[in-house]
């Protein structure tokens, strides 16, 4: 048996907002910086491609109509040429990258929350979308289904990822865990509009603490902020969009190791680009005492049904032809 020993990289920044051609550019230059400093595996937040709806938190439904439009036509496919430069980016600098993206659906009103899994060698290996969208979320996004709750293995070892909010749902992390994942990202917004009392920093960081010590593996979280560009844009729509958008412990990201416990630099707020030591070997020997994959579980007792089958929109039945074969 082989443990992969790499180091990881994780990205605290903004997209160019709602811009796929800058954003992608930006996206680059971070993944070659990354792969010139060794980094075997970079992760980028959630939506990164090409940006969050803030204005589902700080505008009406009515206001926010028009920017949900605008995000629509900056959404992508997993065929768009934007996509296209990711994946040859990835085969160029010898990287793994989990990216999040707004994916285009087949409807106009249809829009989903994608993280896309690409390997080093180019090949996009995976993609995963948000189950249910967060709270104001509800306003732009569809909801995923279980056939992109998987794991996919990689030269670096089997990764599993999960968009935000979703990293709380514990049989969503069972299921990831179940299929042998030991390299979780998880990718972040920043939320500043989140109650007076709720530390989003903190809250981020428990989440990681919690799915590495329960599943004994790695998370890597990737956090975006708020830029100065952002808040311009919003600005028209909600003149106050600073005090609103600007508050201290909104975004963490880091490393978690398998006990629990943060390990190499971690950012809390500002922007940049850090990087740990992953040695997957460390995975072993804290599962003899809790490997609630196996010997620290009942499975005669607890049963976990997981249905991965594609949501179908339509079912076309024409009984007429059944009938006439009989």
């Amino acid at each position: 048996m082989t443990f992969p020993k790499f180091k990881a990289a994780t990205v605290q920044t903004s997209p160019v907002f709602l811009n796929i051609e800058k954003t992608v550019d930006k996206a680059i230059s971070l993944i070659q910086e990354a792969s010139s400093n060794g980094a075997q595996l970079i992760a980028f937040p959630e939506v990164f491609i090409a940006g969050y709806p803030y204005w589902n938190w700080i505008m009406t439904p009515i206001q926010g109509s028009k920017w949900y439009e605008q995000l629509y036509k900056n959404s992508v496919t997993i065929s768009d040429p934007a996509i296209i430069r990711i994946l040859k980016a990835a085969q160029d600098n010898n990287i793994h990258i989990v990216i999040g993206i707004n994916e285009r659906g087949e409807s106009y009103g249809e829009i989903y929350n994608t993280n896309l899994i690409i390997d080093n060698k180019g090949q996009l290996v995976g993609k995963h979308r948000k189950l249910v969208p967060t709270w104001a979320e509800k306003l732009t996004w569809t909801s995923g289904d279980g056939s992109s709750l998987k794991v996919y293995k990689t030269e670096i070892g089997p990764i599993g990822t999960l968009a935000c909010g979703e990293n709380t749902n514990t049989l969503a992390r069972f299921t990831l865990l179940a299929q042998g994942e030991l390299i979780h990202i998880a990718n972040y917004i920043s939320l500043p509009v989140a109650p007076p009392d709720y530390n989003m920093a903190e809250a981020i960081k428990i989440r990681a603490a919690a799915h590495s010590f329960e599943g004994k593996l790695f998370t890597i979280v990737s956090c975006a902020t708020i830029s100065k560009e952002i808040m311009e844009a919003l600005k028209p729509d909600v003149p106050n969009v600073e005090e609103l958008l600007t508050r201290k412990n909104s975004a963490f990201s880091g490393f978690v190791g398998p006990n629990g416990a943060v390990i190499g630099e971690s950012l809390i707020d500002d922007e940049g680009l850090i990087y740990a030591d992953i040695d997957l070997e460390k995975c072993i020997q804290p599962k003899q005492m809790h490997d609630i994959l196996g010997h620290y579980n009942r499975f005669d007792i607890f049963d976990l049904r997981v249905n991965t089958a594609p949501t179908r929109k339509i079912t076309f039945i024409d009984n007429h032809e059944e009938f006439n074969s009989k």
